[in-house]
């Protein structure tokens, strides 16, 4: 496996010259995997361009309609003179003509300029320069393929190959919060731009980024700012999408180790007032709560999704981001001391969502809910106020969490099967410099119970073909390894031969944790006669987290001679381990 490039995480320095630096705090921003957020709409020749160039033109038939352009920000290359229509930027100026002052000139029908009006029917118009300086303008786009023909989607053709095809992800934030800054996202309340830097500056990081140079890094972006030159980044190992969906790729289980460690360097730099993750909708509840586990710093960090792509109709991410810098600087997260008293939280559709409890329902704003017991949204932002926080979680989290990345061993034991004998082996979980050891991330499965699946012979093991099969592959290739038993809810239950399966897997160093399905608001029973974690009110996929990181601490649980038939003092050996595992859990 390929070590981690010092060049996966760099910076790009984005400061405005609207705002002056000297009194605006720094945030940390981190682009995650198949981020929406960071995601456009597909880049069409317009229609202008089709004109241009003898096109058939794209749209409705309706000749009235067809001509219509998306726009798209895009750079001038050199100064231009306009001539704007004067009372255009809204249905009633003209109504309040009398409050402008005078334009700057007339154009007659065919289109010359006069400093006097000509005739009654003379349109004023004001005259300006536009220049490169002034930053990003939207603007018919007017390229082609390489052929000449239009643009229609991402790909040269639909479901062409990776090289064939262009990225809708940008491989970090910069640009995003250049157009927000610029009001090509929409302008602010007060109608002015720099709605971002006028808050706090930013550094954006290239975490597990969501599109990638395929190239190297352009010779245009090589500054003393970024981490030497980048070379040609490869899909599914340096930058991870969803679209076009043909090419998606999910991020691996060891890049939680990436994504740790740039974050905990981040932080702990001394540079910054807090940070913001950005990530795909789906999947930003697992890393949120994975850092709010291992993280350790007493700065606030935010995670920000999106719905629907930014430059979108309706999109939310860029008020999502505008109100996730609003919540850390607003400091409605710190306690008396000035620590983060929440942990790890989403803002999203002007809710804030304890990272622990939240899980997305559907793709549409505000399509996410709080899940595992009572509460979880903690707090509410943006309109119509000022960032409010109502409740304070009580579990552990990031600075106090007993799972932190400072508190992991150097090392801890694993399992592995050869010649038939289990053995212990070391696994190294912390490098040298303090950093996550990827190889080291545990691989934990998840095993669903459901009704009418019981067999004949209750008993037997091997009818959990699953479970048994897991076990197998764990012992060759996964000396960390365990399970997330996914049973009734509340309570937990497995089906009985599952529950045997498990057993065995509990003596062969692999622990399980037990929870309810779906989002159970209830607690998983204590059961003190069994192997197995109660999970509490966790789902199955933040109980396989906590696991995963849980193990980095205490490592395998104790490997009986026989693991289909322990002594009782193994069994106690066993039930030893999972209790420190349980008080983890009741904690956390």
């Amino acid at each position: 496996m390929k070590t981690t490039a010092p060049w996966l995480v760099f910076i790009l320095l984005f400061l405005s010259n609207s705002a002056a630096a000297d009194d605006r705090l720094k945030i940390a921003v981190f682009s995650g995997p198949r981020a929406t957020v960071q995601s456009s709409p597909p880049l069409v020749t317009s229609n202008t361009a089709r004109r241009h160039y003898g096109l058939e033109q794209t749209g409705s038939s309706v000749p009235a309609i067809s001509g219509y352009d998306p726009l798209v920000p895009q750079r001038l290359a050199a100064p231009v003179e306009v001539l704007i229509e004067m009372y255009s930027a809204h249905p009633l100026e003209m109504d309040a003509a009398e409050l402008y002052a005078p334009p700057d000139g007339y154009v007659d029908a065919e289109g010359a300029f006069y400093l006097e009006r000509q005739n009654p029917e003379d349109k004023p118009v004001l005259k300006v320069t536009l220049s490169p300086d002034d930053g990003l303008y939207a603007l018919p786009y007017m390229a082609r393929q390489a052929d000449g023909t239009a643009w229609e989607g991402d790909c040269v053709f639909p479901g062409a190959p990776s090289a064939q095809c262009r990225q809708p992800f940008y491989p970090d934030a910069s640009r995003l919060f250049e157009e927000i800054d610029r009001g090509l996202s929409g302008r602010s309340p007060d109608g002015k731009a720099n709605i971002l830097a006028s808050r706090a500056e930013f550094d954006f990081f290239r975490a597990l980024p969501s599109a990638g140079y395929t190239k190297g890094l352009p010779e245009t972006l090589r500054t003393d700012a970024g981490a030497g030159d980048i070379p040609a980044e490869i899909l599914g190992d340096d930058y991870f999408v969803y679209k076009p969906f043909h090419l998606g790729n999910n991020a691996r289980y060891h890049d939680l180790a990436k994504a740790s460690n740039a974050v905990q360097q981040a932080l702990d730099s001394d540079r910054y007032a807090g940070g913001i993750w950005l990530e795909a909708s789906p999947s930003i509840e697992e890393t949120l709560y994975w850092l709010n586990l291992i993280t350790n710093t007493t700065l606030p960090l935010v995670g920000v999704a999106a719905q629907r792509p930014h430059g979108e109709l309706s999109a939310d991410g860029p008020r999502n981001i505008v109100d996730a810098v609003d919540y850390i600087l607003s400091r409605q997260w710190a306690d008396a001391e000035g620590k983060d008293r929440l942990g790890v939280v989403l803002v999203e559709a002007e809710s804030i969502f304890a990272s622990r409890q939240v899980q997305k329902t559907d793709a549409r704003p505000g399509g996410y809910t709080a899940t595992g017991d009572y509460g979880g949204v903690i707090g509410s932002i943006g309109a119509p106020g000022e960032p409010v926080v109502y409740f304070v979680p009580t579990r552990q989290h990031t600075w106090n969490s007993a799972i932190r990345l400072s508190e992991l061993p150097q090392a801890v034991d694993g399992v592995r099967q050869r010649d038939g004998k289990l053995n212990w082996v070391r696994i190294d979980t912390r490098a040298a410099n303090g950093d996550l050891v990827a190889d080291a991330l545990p691989r934990i499965s998840i095993v669903k119970m459901a009704h009418y699946d019981q067999n004949d012979s209750t008993e037997n093991p091997e009818a959990a073909v699953q479970v048994m099969a897991t076990i197998k592959a764990n012992l060759q290739e996964n000396p960390l390894s365990g399970f997330v038993a996914e049973g009734e809810s509340p309570y937990g239950n497995m089906t009985r031969e599952q529950t045997r399966a498990l057993e065995i897997a509990a003596f062969t160093g692999m622990p399980t944790v037990s929870v309810g399905r779906g989002n159970a608001g209830g607690v998983t029973a204590t059961r003190p006669y069994n192997l197995f974690i109660e999970g509490n009110n966790l789902t199955a996929t933040k109980a396989r987290l906590l696991l995963m990181a849980s193990m980095l601490k205490y490592g395998s649980l104790p490997i009986a001679s026989d693991p289909r038939n322990p002594t009782a003092e193994e069994k106690r050996a066993v039930r030893a381990m999972v209790s420190r595992y349980q008080s983890v859990f009741d904690l956390h």
